[in-house]
């Protein structure tokens, strides 16, 4: 089940780079604001559909649940309006990895802290060195999309 758990976020992974690039696209011929309207006028129909054929019932509604839980909602829309903005200013490599290094710098917090419900798993150095990894893989993507500047004599 491990293993099948990471293959699926692996693929959401890949899924959310093809995101990036189309949104990026999209948002510099209609404008950004209009593309991340689309990414989840379209994400929350289909969201729809999913609930209305296969969600079970819960035990528990949206209104019941602890008021601070349905702030998550709310971190899309920064993501989606970045990368709209970032990736036609950086490339989908860079915005990609430059975001997967936020994700991974703030997951590490939550999980060290145990913030937001979350079992705590403590710092490591095998972490870090993850981390220092991740920051240099950032480091060399965003040097090779640099063109090399023509010194004219």
């Amino acid at each position: 089940m491990v293993i099948m758990m990471i293959i699926l976020t692996f693929i959401g992974g890949a899924m959310l780079s093809l995101q990036a690039a189309i949104n990026g696209q999209l948002g510099s011929k209609v404008g950004v604001f209009r593309s991340a309207f689309l990414t989840f006028s379209v994400g929350a129909l289909i969201t729809a559909l999913l609930i209305f054929f296969f969600e079970p019932k819960q035990a528990i509604s949206l209104l019941d649940v602890p008021k601070w839980q349905l702030l998550g909602a709310l971190c899309g829309v920064p993501y989606i309006v970045i990368m709209v903005v970032a990736v036609q200013r950086i490339g989908t490599a860079v915005a990609t990895v430059a975001v997967i290094f936020g994700q991974l710098a703030m997951s590490m917090l939550i999980d060290h802290f145990g913030w937001l419900g979350n079992d705590a798993i403590p710092f490591s150095f095998s972490r870090l060195g993850a981390v220092i990894c991740l920051g240099i893989a950032l480091f060399f993507i965003y040097s090779s999309n640099r063109k090399p500047s023509r010194h004219t004599a």
